[in-house]
């Protein structure tokens, strides 16, 4: 029996592979979050931090979790960063000066992904990574006729796990034991993203977006205490001498209540005076929220530019350098998952339904997931400039162009574009059989030194030599091999009698008409050109 290896070269057991690893334990499932968000202060705020980077991530991670969910801002600008590698094409290509064996297991791989479901949702959730640090998909696995596909492949809760004590960069599964238990091979895509560098814990972006999402959250507080308290005018009640409680009660509950249904009743003799209300200005609060929400911007997408909506800060010449800079971050988030997903998915694939112990023998001669990023060049600047830099002898590897103008190598019988033949109009000189279209005589320029006749005789001479080469070649053939001079003449009439001189007698016909002509309008062309 072949032995299947994982990545660490162990043998698989794949007997697991059609259950998952969370099956197993089935507390942790029944366990909630504690929105540690509610009442978060600087102080508890740092403390989730500390804890964090000392081992215990629960807490930090649903703090995370309740940033996406309660800040729209923070929501969009993430869903924008992980959402932007689902418009890049993907494939997977073989190694480095691959065999013909690599190239047909990274074409047989590639057909497997297509027919895997919700790919695309599975690139999306490792993508969740860029705010934690780390993302974790479960793969359930099931045989279709004799090949091995992913079933399901699930995002599942960073809280869920826990890091290694020692190193404190390993990710761990919690099953309720101190260390936590290793993720099984072949059931994880587990994807880190250093989108900082530093221990796992602080790796992930929301750290630096936590800061501000405390601050904007005490602003929106005080602006709403600013708007209850100094949108309303003052409205105070009078209450005449001897009023009892009961009417001391009536009354300020009519104050109260006037202010939002205005409407009311007091007893007789007693007043609500309105006053003016009380001056005041909401900006420094609404300062702040813009300030907390453009960091947020800049550590997400890198700028401000893009993912402002008022118009008020966004021009278009500043907002594409600030794309600029999106499609770097873009690139960086490509390249790290496509490290993740050639391991954790690709290998597991290759293994399963390819090779056998050692048949890769390296990791790196293993087919690799990639994102298509790169951008076609300008297409009519190269149309241009690529002839003229043949012609000076400047040699050009045929790949290298397909490569910057973004053209794919044909496969198979594919129909390809071919250079468009020259039409001769029916009044032109006709076509030769079993040649393409001649050049028409409106395509015939004429010089000084050179008038339309010398063009035509020229074209014509080019014509004469490739109808006339098909007649020479034979009997330049039978002088070679004839060993005297009778035995040549006596063969050639034999060859002559078989030969077809149609061809070669109506292109000198038609030459000849051609000639005829022109000799006779050649005076009322310059006539007519003159006037």
């Amino acid at each position: 029996m072949v032995k299947i290896l994982d990545i660490n070269g162990k043998p698989i057991d794949t007997g697991k592979m059609r259950e998952r690893q969370t099956a197993r334990v089935g507390q942790i499932n029944s366990n909630f979050a504690n929105h540690p968000s509610r009442g978060l202060t600087p102080d508890k705020l740092a403390r989730i931090m500390e804890t964090a980077e000392q081992g215990d991530i629960q807490a930090q991670h649903e703090l995370f979790m309740d940033m996406e969910e309660k800040d729209p801002h923070i929501f969009a600008e993430m869903a924008k960063r992980r959402r932007a590698l689902l418009t890049v094409d993907w494939d997977i290509v073989p190694p480095r000066n691959p065999s013909a064996r690599e190239r047909k297991a990274a074409a047989y791989i590639r057909e497997l992904l297509q027919d895997t479901q919700n790919l695309e949702d599975a690139i999306q959730d490792s993508l969740d990574a860029i705010g934690h640090g780390f993302a974790c998909l479960e793969m359930e696995w099931q045989m279709l006729g004799q090949e091995w596909l992913p079933k399901t492949i699930t995002h599942r809760p960073q809280t869920w796990f826990q890091l290694d004590r020692i190193t404190r960069t390993q990710i761990r599964y919690r099953d309720g034991s101190m260390d936590g238990a290793e993720l099984w091979p072949f059931g994880w895509i587990a994807h880190v993203h250093r989108a900082k560098s530093g221990y796992l814990s602080r790796s992930g972006l929301h750290r630096v977006l936590a800061w501000p999402y405390l601050f904007k959250n005490y602003s929106v507080r005080d602006l709403a205490e600013f708007l209850e308290i100094y949108g309303l005018p003052l409205r105070l009640g009078t209450y005449p001498q001897g009023a009892s409680d009961d009417e001391k009660l009536a009354l300020l509950r009519a104050v109260a209540q006037i202010g939002h249904d205005a409407a009311g009743i007091i007893p007789d003799g007693m007043l609500i005076d309105f006053k003016e209300a009380a001056k005041g200005t909401p900006d420094p609060y609404a300062f702040m929220i813009d300030w907390c929400e453009r960091k947020q911007s800049m550590a997400i997408l890198g700028g401000t530019l893009t993912s402002q909506a008022d118009g008020k800060t966004s021009t278009n010449a500043l907002g594409n350098v600030h794309n600029e800079v999106r499609h770097d971050l873009m690139m960086s988030d490509a390249r790290q998952l496509a490290g993740t997903l050639t391991r954790d998915l690709v290998y597991p694939l290759y293994a399963l339904n390819v090779g056998g112990a050692g048949d890769i023998g390296d990791m790196r001669r293993c087919p690799r997931f990639v994102f298509d990023l790169g951008e076609s060049e300008d297409l009519k600047l190269y149309a241009e400039a690529l002839p003229g830099l043949v012609n000076a002898g400047v040699q050009i590897p045929v790949s290298w162009v397909r490569d910057k103008l973004r053209i794919p190598e044909p496969e198979g019988n594919e129909p390809v574009l071919t250079a468009a033949q020259s039409v001769v109009p029916e009044n032109g000189f006709g076509n030769i059989p079993g040649k393409p279209a001649a050049t028409s005589m409106a395509a015939l320029t004429a010089t000084p030194d050179h008038d339309e006749f010398d063009a035509f005789a020229d074209e014509l001479a080019g014509d004469w030599e490739r109808l006339t080469d098909p007649l020479v070649a034979p009997i330049l053939e039978l002088a070679a091999r004839s060993p005297n001079y009778e035995a040549f003449q006596a063969g050639l009439a034999m060859l002559l009698r078989d030969m077809d001189a149609d061809v070669l007698a109506e292109t000198l016909a038609q030459a000849q008409f051609a000639a005829a002509i022109y000799g006779r309008v050649k005076d009322q062309i310059n006539n007519d050109g003159g006037q």
